[in-house]
This record gives C-alpha cells, structure tokens and sequence, in this order.
C-alpha cells in the first residue's frame, strides 16, 4: 500500500500546533492547516507488511491501509467511502482517539508509525467541504420503534445504524444538548462543536428524533419507555465518577471533572459568558446570590491542583489555562512513564509510554508517585491546601500497591482542586434498578454478544456495558449493538457486527 519506498523516503510528520501563548486566549483547535502533499506523503509511509495489525488495534475494524493509499493517490472520494464503511463519525475519533490503531503499526517496530489519526481527520475534514457527507434516509421503513437513550458516540452510532435500516429511532438525552461527554465534557479546542452540530442535523434530516431535557427513570419511567418502543438500548456511558473520601472532602472547592467541565464547554459557546468573583454567571440578569452562582465556577486567578493524570485531567489543564489560572499542577500516583517501551511492554500492544499533550505544553507542574492524604481547610470551610505523600508502587499478590515513602509528606497551597480520577461505571438507581438488568461484578450493565441485557428487548451499548474505554470503543459497540437490535426485531440483520472479530491486543479493553 502507498509507496514501496515512502516508509525509507518520507519521515512522520504532523499538523503544527499553534502557539500555546496565543491559544489559551481562545476556545478555538489548536492545529494549523496541514498541506495536501505533505499528507500524502504521510499516506505513502504505509507499508505493504502483509498482515496490516493496525486492524487489530482499531476496535471498529478500520480500513485502515485501504484510504491510506487512496489518499496517497490523489483519490479522496474512494478514501471517505473506506473509511465510512466502518466509522459513522471519523471526525471525532480522528480528534478524539488516542490512536491504538498507531501503536499496532507494523512501521512502528523500528520507527515512528504511520500518522493514521491525521490521515483520517483530513479525509472527513475534505468530505464535508466537498459536499460528499448527505443525510442517507432509508428506502422503506420497518415500523419498529427503538429508543436509544444517551447520546454519546455510542448512541449516535447505534441511533444512526438502526435508522439507515428503516426502524422509527428516538434519542433521549438528559442534557440540554445532544452529544453526551462530547458535548460537555470535551473542551472546544480539542473538538469544535460545530462539527457535532453537523452530525446531528444529518441524523435528523435522515429521520432520527432527537430528545433533550429528558431523564429516563425521572421525567418519563422506563416501563413506559418499554411500552411505546419495540426495543430500548441503554447508552447512558459509565457516568458515576471514582471520588476521593478522605479528610476535608467536604470542602468547598473540591469538584469532580465533569462538574468542571461543562462550564468551560458552556463558556465557549456563550451559556455562560462573564466572570465575576471567580464564577461564570448566565448572559442575562439577575445574575442571582453568590450562592446560585456557585456551580459555574471557573479557575480564573486560582492555584489549581488536577488529580489524575490521564486525558480527563489533561482536559482540566487545557480549560483552567483559558480560564486564566494563577498556578495549575497535576497529580499522578504511578510513577512517570518511560520515554521508550519497556521490554514488558512490546508491540503491538498499546505503548504505555511519556506522552504530552497541548495543554501540557501550555504549562503544567507534572507530579508522580504523589499521593493525596488530606484537604485542608480555613474556619469558613473554604479548601486552602492538600497534604500528599510520595508512593512506591509495589506488586502484592500481583495487583500493584502503593506504599508511602517514609518523610516524603510535602503541603500545597491550592484554591480549587479538581478529581479527574476517571468512572467506577454507570449510575446506579432509577432508569437500571426500574429495568431490572443484571450487573456485571464490576457493576456495569450486563450483556450477551448482541449486547441484548438480561431483560428482553433490552440492549446495552458502550461504557455503560464495557466501562470507561475509549470513543473508538464507544462506536464499535454501538454499531454491534444496532446489528443486535436489527436481529432481534426482524430476524435477520445486514449490520456489521465489529466486536465479533475478538483482540486481546486491543488496549483499554
């Protein structure tokens, strides 16, 4: 595929960021524009290796050698239907995905693999500005009426997949927008929301019914849900976020991430538009007591700790820098990754290896093997310090432990501090325990291999069955459940079913 000789001739090479000083004074994507011809010449590196495992690291089965080498030639309208073929929306993992499919590159063995996730983005990225992305409507309708509650990627796909075959699909979102973490949990300059705008309005000019504002379990029950609906997919996501119960918790100023989040999201698109006393307040008055203001808080001014340091946290950095932040460090309880793979860690599985993102570049004070051991507050209650201690991690009984270092304990000064210690699985009571559905022992909802729940006509879809994973992930299941859905109403179904194929090379999993 690509270029005999690309591989040898042509080094990786990607998109430059723009500059961190002038970035953190927008919401905007922090890539420049990438030029055609140096694209190509990224798409010519793919190799003809015989077996392309990339495939295996991509949970959706993308394929993957195919629209590199149609993009190398010059054939951009061939790529985007490749890449269709397995991914409803490749603008968001070409964005969002950390890119397992790059860690299973065959050239990745002995040099840098190839720049697959920015060859994706830019194949969609050219689609819709060619006009070749079209809301694809079914020919004939089914009559069957599925309700697909949560609207992530695993939502979305599924929703899309069932209308395309004909079925009535509704979506019920509690939020005031569709999108799900998209929505409000991924900051803008990761993913502009105009690009979930579009998506959606295709989904309803095929057909789909969009509901915002509704939390199945509380506004309407899910026994009524099942009486109107032919079949109910639970895409909820694994919502109920790992907390840290230790002393001074109850402080003010300590929050979880995606209390966080979604104001800066907000912020971006004019929700919440000024600041005063270190909080957003809504564009319109009354702007109402400090009190009612409170959960829009923003970091402006702060010294600000993250604790956790994978891509949530991240998210945080890159939100508390634009928000004008006094000082920000960020809290990891493993020890630092190496630069390079460690010999247990060998391709193609994913490299667990150092990694910086954009917020980071934008600045950060990085701490591991730090441990939090107690808040700290002043008489009103208000957080002023945390007290840490360094760890060694050690294996018991091989499951790794944290042991403290003795005389390490150090004390922080910090105004807000945000957990960003990812999700323990989905929110249990209401919508799960009306439905009845069994738990897994990790209490994410149980499923068989067409993600049919134990409760018939009930199926599951994404972090809500697997856990927190991945957007890659998310699709893949919500195409795989669309396909069991389709079985089970019709008898038969044309939809691909892509967690068949089975990978324990796969990360995240």
């Amino acid at each position: 595929m690509g270029k005999p000789t690309g591989f040898v001739e042509f080094k990786r090479e990607l998109p430059a960021r723009r500059p961190a000083p002038e970035r953190v004074h927008d919401w905007n994507e922090v890539y420049n524009p990438f030029p055609v011809a140096k694209l190509q010449q990224q798409g010519a590196r793919c190799m003809d290796c015989g077996i392309p495992f990339c495939h295996q690291g991509c949970p959706l089965g993308n394929l993957i050698p195919d629209w590199n080498d149609l993009v190398y030639r010059d054939q951009w309208r061939e790529a985007i239907d490749r890449l269709h073929a397995t991914n409803n929306f490749p603008e968001f993992t070409g964005r969002l995905c950390p890119a397992p499919c790059e860690a299973s590159c065959v050239l990745g063995i002995n040099q840098d693999p190839v720049t697959i996730k920015q060859i994706e983005v830019s194949i969609i990225d050219r689609a819709w500005d060619e006009g070749w992305v079209r809301p694809e409507p079914p020919s004939k309708l089914t009559g069957k009426k599925v309700a697909v509650i949560g609207s992530g990627p695993a939502g979305l796909a599924c929703a899309q997949q069932l209308r395309r075959v004909g079925h009535d699909v509704t979506v019920f979102e509690r939020a005031d927008r569709i999108g799900g973490l998209m929505r409000y949990g991924i900051p803008h300059f990761k993913m502009e929301k105009r690009y979930l705008e579009r998506r959606v309005a295709q989904m309803e000019a095929e057909g789909v019914v969009f509901r915002t504002g509704v939390s199945v379990g509380a506004d309407v029950s899910a026994d009524a849900l099942r009486k109107e609906f032919d079949a109910v997919v639970l895409a909820g996501g694994a919502t109920a976020a790992r907390d840290l119960p230790i002393p001074g918790r109850n402080l003010k100023g300590i929050y979880q991430a995606m209390h966080f989040l979604p104001m800066g999201n907000r912020h971006a698109i004019g929700d919440l538009v000024e600041q005063r006393d270190g909080l957003y307040v809504r564009p319109t008055p009354p702007y109402g007591s400090p009190e009612e203001l409170a959960p829009y808080l923003c970091a402006k001014d702060k010294k600000v700790i993250i604790i956790g340091g994978g891509d949530t946290g991240a998210d945080c950095l890159g939100t508390v820098h634009r928000q004008g932040c006094h000082s920000v460090a960020q809290f990891e309880i493993v020890p630092r990754p190496p630069d390079q793979r460690a010999p247990n860690n060998p391709w193609p599985q994913w490299s667990n290896i150092m990694r910086t993102s954009s917020a980071h570049e934008e600045g950060c004070q990085r701490e591991y093997s730090i441990n939090t051991k107690e808040f700290l507050g002043d008489d009103d209650g208000n957080l002023r310090a945390l007290r840490t201690s360094r760890v060694q991690m050690e294996l018991q009984n091989g499951r790794p432990t944290f042991v403290d270092v003795e005389g390490s304990e150090e004390t922080w000064e910090v105004d807000l501090v945000l957990l960003a210690m990812g999700f323990v699985g989905p929110e249990k009571g209401g919508m799960l325990d009306q439905l009845g559905v069994e738990l897994t022992p990790q209490g994410n909802v149980k499923s068989d291999g067409d993600r049919m729940t134990s409760v018939d006509g009930v199926f599951t879809a994404g972090d809500m069955t697997r856990g927190q994973s991945l957007i890659v992930w998310a699709i893949a299941e919500g195409r795989h459940a669309a396909a069991g859905v389709d079985h089970w109403l019709m008898g038969a179904t044309a939809l691909p079913r892509p967690l068949e194929m089975g990978n324990d090379l796969r990360p995240f999993s």
